[in-house]
């Protein structure tokens, strides 16, 4: 093995010996001109044994130092000299870049950088290829600079017999390689993904396709939106969505959260007979019954607990962005999935009245039933990060279901804190235990204490249901006047037209301002009140007795302050 690496180093010179190449070079870098034509001589030769593997260096080498001689020699004019020079500087430029250059082309300048050649001699040859040829002068003076380049990078590297070209950094071509590896892998690695996206749209499409035609294909007689058993085709397209989520279910989540899947658009909800408008409150954010059971085959392929817990945080991504974005239809269909995801993941509401068949037809509309472990730390903080009009809906859901519930009192003002961030109402979520016992000081806080007590006495009435038959219960005027006990105000039973009277006067108030005071009253004297020791303390320092004298007189002390608080009284 040493011997077959050994005979690779071996090169077939052109030079008889090393003495002659030390002869060559010493008269190439000669300011003799007629030592110069010799190695000129002497290189010719070693061309002609070379033929057309002659080292690029001597070449370039020989043309320019060929150009200083006939430049010496005055034979010729400055426009051909510039040409000559020209010439030579083009082919070193062109020659010495050339192995650098890969598949891909890459600038000159670049090039060039990376073998620390000047950046002036690389506009050098673009000016002679492009555009005015430059003067005398610049090619003289690139002609020497790129002679020492040579004598630097090759000639006095060739130590041995045998001639080496890898004047270039080996460091710069490999960082190149690596470079250009990178790029390559990362295109392969676009076109990849862009295939995939383009897979998982068409098998989403498909699964539509199907699903529409099997609605359309629906007996008259029959309840829309409930889909029979997927047939066989069916059947083998969600094995292939199946196999395609176990690959990439990142990219499936991405697609069928765009619009037309899993946010469907007006068209698709037309045809499906569902209600196009998104006009629900927040906590009524629910998806159209014939809607969930479109998608209900996949979901259900789809319902481990990976995939669902990276659809949840990837809806509450969606959400997060629409605060952006500011689009309604949207906003609408993003928490309704999130909130349909958590409520079947609930064992809370479960319904004792329902007969077996009803259970079971519920259960047929989930898209999973046993309760997934889900990282409700990480949701929770993925739901405070989207703040939006729906963000306390979800929250209350999360806080709810959570595995080790937050206390009590922490969830309340959560809750409350979410409502005020999202400039939200929170009459649906439970006062704090402290708020309860509060006194009533405004109509709002009546209202809120009466809704609160009829939440606890009929915990199934929805609030819509409880304020149209406000107005015709009788017990509720009842519930008011004992919310009212102890507090400074009272239910009036009058019928009386508040229209005609301005704010804070009540009927039968005489225009008599005296009629304002009271019959029965006590007094006690200033002193009497009773007083803050520090407050009053920080007044009591040395020399406040003393009179005052400003340029208006004296003003009064502390002594003539309390003679006069000596005879004012207090009703």
């Amino acid at each position: 093995m040493k011997k077959k690496s050994a005979e690779k180093k071996r090169h077939v010179v052109a030079w008889v010996n090393k003495a002659e190449w030390d002869q060559v070079l010493e008269y190439l870098y000669s300011k003799d001109s007629a030592l110069q034509r010799y190695a000129l001589q002497r290189v010719s030769a070693w061309r002609g044994r070379y033929a057309n593997s002659t080292p690029v260096a001597v070449d370039c080498t020989a043309d320019l130092v060929r150009c200083q001689v006939l430049d010496r020699s005055g034979q010729l004019d400055g426009d051909d000299l510039v040409l000559l020079y020209g010439a030579a500087l083009v082919r070193f430029v062109n020659l010495i870049t050339e192995r650098q250059q890969g598949r891909t082309a890459r600038p000159l300048r670049r090039l060039a950088g990376n073998l620390n050649i000047p950046e002036w001699v690389v506009d050098l040859r673009h000016d002679f290829t492009h555009r005015k040829l430059p003067t005398l002068k610049w090619c003289r003076k690139g002609c020497k600079v790129v002679l020492e380049w040579l004598q630097q990078e090759y000639w006095s590297r060739q130590l041995g017999g045998g001639p080496s070209e890898d004047w270039e950094s080996q460091s710069d071509v490999e960082d190149e390689e690596v470079e250009l590896k990178r790029q390559e892998d990362e295109l392969i690695a676009r076109q990849k993904e862009m295939e995939a996206y383009k897979n998982a749209r068409e098998l989403l499409i498909s699964f539509e396709k199907e699903q529409f035609q099997a609605f359309d294909g629906h007996p008259e007689g029959e309840e829309k939106g409930l889909w029979p058993a997927p047939f066989a085709d069916m059947s083998w397209l969600l094995g292939e969505i199946k196999q395609f989520a176990l690959e990439s279910s990142d990219l499936l989540i991405d697609v069928l959260l765009e619009d037309g899947f899993l946010v469907p658009t007006v068209e698709q909800l037309e045809t499906l007979g569902c209600d196009t408008t998104d006009s629900a409150s927040p906590p009524e954010h629910r998806i159209p019954p014939t809607f969930l059971r479109f998608w209900l085959p996949l979901l259900k392929m789809l319902n481990s607990p990976s995939f669902i817990h990276l659809l949840l945080e990837k809806l509450f991504v969606e959400l997060k962005l629409l605060a952006k974005e500011q689009n309604n239809h949207r906003a609408f269909y993003i928490p309704a999935w999130i909130s349909e995801v958590i409520l079947c993941n609930s064992n809370k509401f479960e319904y004792h009245f329902e007969t077996k068949g009803q259970k079971k037809a519920r259960m047929k509309e989930r898209i999973f039933v046993n309760r997934i472990q889900l990282r409700w730390q990480q949701l929770l903080t993925a739901c405070l990060d989207a703040p939006c009009i729906s963000t306390p809906h979800l929250l209350q859901l999360i806080l709810d279901d959570m595995e080790h519930p937050l206390p009590l009192e922490t969830r309340q003002r959560l809750l409350q804190l979410c409502s005020i961030y999202t400039q939200t109402t929170h009459s649906e979520f439970e006062a704090p235990p402290q708020s309860k016992h509060q006194p009533i000081y405004t109509l709002e806080s009546l209202h809120e204490k009466l809704q609160h007590s009829k939440r606890r006495s009929h915990p199934r009435h929805s609030t819509g249901e409880s304020e149209m038959s406000e107005s015709s219960q009788p017990d509720v005027q009842v519930e008011k006047a004992r919310l009212l006990r102890g507090s400074p105000w009272q239910i009036c039973t009058d019928k009386v037209w508040w229209k005609n009277y301005p704010l804070g006067k009540v009927p039968g108030q005489s225009d008599d301002p005296s009629c304002l005071m009271v019959e029965n009253y006590s007094t006690m004297t200033v002193f009497d009140q009773p007083v803050d020791l520090e407050s009053s303390a920080t007044h009591n320092v040395p020399g406040a007795s003393a009179p005052v004298r400003t340029s208006e007189g004296l003003l009064w002390n502390h002594g003539d302050v309390n003679k006069l608080k000596s005879g004012l009284q207090l009703f």
